[in-house]
């Protein structure tokens, strides 16, 4: 068997952006020893429904049921019940795909019988066979709150709502103090052979998961086992307003500022070619640095840069 085989890993991911190597990783190594971690900052209660998107696309791409265009939703997705709804006057911003329904009522009836979100996201990843772990960071509601010059928002409202035009301010996440980490998120980070840190936004994707009580501390004392790949290249997100958040945050929007933002828990830190640049500032904040092809279009390239991972 080889090495990679044989490793354990432990994934902290956002949505569409971690779940491209997600799925290299699922790949090129023994799904049953992976881990995923899962932002649910992005949770939403719509329509009675309790939905987990980031949960969801994770799940639907390691099932292989994603929507390949969008990574979203389930592929051949259609809208009848969304339209029905507008018929009633309800709001219909968010999509709701009439497949994707189901795995909103099945979460939210197991939530009603006292289940939690651990147990309603296993039953889900079971079912579409799945064959690695996938835990939510929390049980708890840490819904992300955007701070933006037109009040605060809830996240989905900044990026789809409103198509994240009003200017941010600031972000927070609503009932962090009083969470904890579900179980299971601590354990794996602590017991992994390797802890990877995907390509999402740094603020709002993986930082909900990191403000978890204890999360950041533990990663901190895997720091040598842990690598983060940057979503930003040459400047520039690949998916999403990471870019245009860490600018307007002041934070700027290049690999070395989201190093910045690792620097205290990641030991290895990975940047495309177009980056490489920046190597020498990001070693100076005591990292690594490997440079690798990260943009990951097709599924030879996000098996690529899973199996580079692997070896380093």
């Amino acid at each position: 068997m080889s090495p990679a085989k044989k490793l354990t890993v432990t994934a902290l991911a956002g949505g569409i952006g971690a779940s491209k190597l997600l799925l290299g990783l699922y790949h090129a190594m023994d799904p049953h020893a992976l881990t995923v971690i899962v932002n649910t900052g992005d949770d939403i209660v719509l329509h009675g429904l309790k939905i987990s998107p980031d949960l969801d696309i994770v799940t639907y791409t390691l099932a292989g049921v994603v929507d390949p265009t969008k990574g979203w939703g389930m592929r051949g997705e259609t809208f009848h019940f969304l339209k029905r709804l507008a018929t009633y006057g309800r709001e219909t911003w968010f999509n709701l795909g009439d497949r994707d329904l189901a795995t909103h009522v099945h979460r939210t009836d197991l939530l009603a019988r006292g289940k939690t979100l651990t147990q309603a996201a296993e039953s889900i990843r079971t079912a579409l066979g799945v064959k690695s772990r996938i835990l939510p960071m929390s049980d708890q509601p840490i819904p992300t709150i955007i701070e933006t010059r037109d009040g605060n928002m809830h996240f989905q409202e900044y990026l789809i709502k409103h198509r994240t035009e009003p200017g941010v301010r600031g972000i927070h996440f609503a009932g962090i103090k009083h969470a904890h980490a579900a179980p299971g998120v601590l354990e794996s980070i602590c017991d992994a052979g390797r802890v990877i840190i995907c390509p999402s936004n740094p603020l709002i994707s993986i930082g909900p998961i990191l403000a978890v009580p204890r999360v950041r501390e533990q990663l901190r004392a895997r720091r040598e086992s842990v690598i983060a790949v940057c979503p930003i290249v040459g400047g520039k997100s690949l998916k999403g307003p990471s870019d245009k958040m860490l600018i307007q945050l002041g934070c700027g929007s290049s690999a070395s500022a989201v190093a910045k933002l690792y620097a205290d828990f990641t030991g290895t830190f990975v940047i495309d070619r177009r980056d490489a640049a920046q190597a020498p500032a990001i070693r100076a904040l005591g990292m690594k640095v490997a440079i690798l092809p990260t943009v990951m279009r097709t599924r030879a390239q996000k098996r690529k840069l899973a199996r580079a991972l692997l070896a380093l």
